[in-house]
């Protein structure tokens, strides 16, 4: 067995994969050389969602499923040497794009909760494994189809209503909660800058339906739904300030999303802001004026969205007791300086 089509490791390896589930199922490949081809064949196949199509595409070959009843569905799965199919990422926009070319969807049962998601009217089958989906096109099982999940919320998750005093910083927080602000709060250590920005979500509207899906959809993508469930509070997150500006703004070998498209429609929380570099934070620009993200490397070019509030916390000085009474800064270096050293020009 052969697969061409430029595939990368994890596709090539899908050879190895789809022979052992086969014969877990009880079927095995003719004495014969079979060649997969994945077109087209100038485009690299990256990934191991390959494992399902792959698999179908032998098993109708073979005449263990009937071949016109693959013809109008999307298939990604990744199979264990079993026989069962694992979950793999972008099961939501995979099924999207499904639903706009007037197709269904076979897709592992654990993604089956996000992907149905794309239309209460789209076909969506999620077998366990390669038999059930077998003995659903024979007639001898019938596959339901999956229903739509939502996570629900933790019941201690932070909220603004903990916070005792502070009144201040609690109603800026509410000024930028109602109209979108971004915030830098200057603070020395201790003062609440991370308790209070942890606290901004709580306040915030739930996500609306079209946000929910948009959001849904870069976490699908980057592989972080938990059991393919959605949730419709706002994102958060917290990026170490020793982030690479691939991690903060995309990229890498597929040119995955980073933290500010993770943030969509949410809050990217920057602590300890002076000590990001001063490249990442210039990247950080487009993102906030443009609201999307634009990953171009040589073999990929991506937009993903990256409507974010941003929220950064910081010391006043480097020892961080700059302008409290009765301490001397022994860094010598104020909130202004550092501000300056890390945006050069401002």
């Amino acid at each position: 067995m052969q697969i061409v089509g430029l595939p990368d490791k994890a596709v090539a390896e899908s050879r190895e994969r789809v022979q052992a589930a086969l014969h877990a199922s009880g079927l095995s490949l003719p004495a014969k050389k079979v060649t997969v081809n994945l077109a087209p064949a100038d485009l690299p196949k990256e990934g191991s969602h390959f494992d399902l199509p792959i698999a179908l595409g032998l098993m109708a070959a073979l005449g263990a499923i009937p071949a016109d009843a693959l013809a109008g569905y999307v298939v990604i799965g990744e199979l264990n040497l079993d026989g069962t199919i694992a979950a793999v990422a972008g099961a939501l926009p995979a099924a999207i794009g499904a639903n706009a070319l007037g197709k269904g969807l076979i897709c592992p049962s654990d993604s089956g909760a996000e992907a149905a998601w794309a239309g209460s009217g789209m076909d969506i089958l999620a077998p366990r494994s390669l038999i059930a989906l077998s003995n659903h096109f024979r007639g001898t099982q019938v596959l339901s189809r999956p229903e739509p999940a939502i996570r629900s919320n933790a019941a201690n998750m932070p909220d603004l209503a903990d916070i005792k005093g502070q009144e201040s910083a609690k109603r800026a927080l509410e000024v930028a909660a109602a109209g979108n602000h971004n915030l830098l709060m200057v603070g020395p250590p201790g003062s609440g800058k991370s308790m209070l920005a942890a606290r901004l979500p709580s306040i915030l509207p739930p996500l609306l339906p079209a946000e929910l899906l948009e959001v849904s959809m870069i976490h699908s993508i980057a592989g972080q739904l938990a059991g393919g469930k959605l949730s419709d509070r706002r994102p958060f997150r917290t990026p170490h300030h020793s982030a690479t500006m691939a991690a903060m703004i995309g990229g890498g070998l597929r040119a995955k999303p980073g933290e500010a498209s993770l943030a969509h429609h949410g809050v990217l929380f920057l602590d300890e802001f002076p000590e990001f570099t001063p490249q990442v934070l210039d990247a950080l620009r487009q993102p906030l004026e443009t609201a999307e993200c634009i990953i171009a490397r040589a073999n990929h070019r991506v937009t993903y969205p990256a409507a974010i509030q941003l929220v950064a916390a910081m010391n006043p000085c480097r020892c961080g007791m700059a302008g409290e009474p009765g301490h001397t800064c022994a860094r010598g270096r104020a909130a202004s300086r550092i501000i300056r050293a890390a945006f050069p020009g401002r």
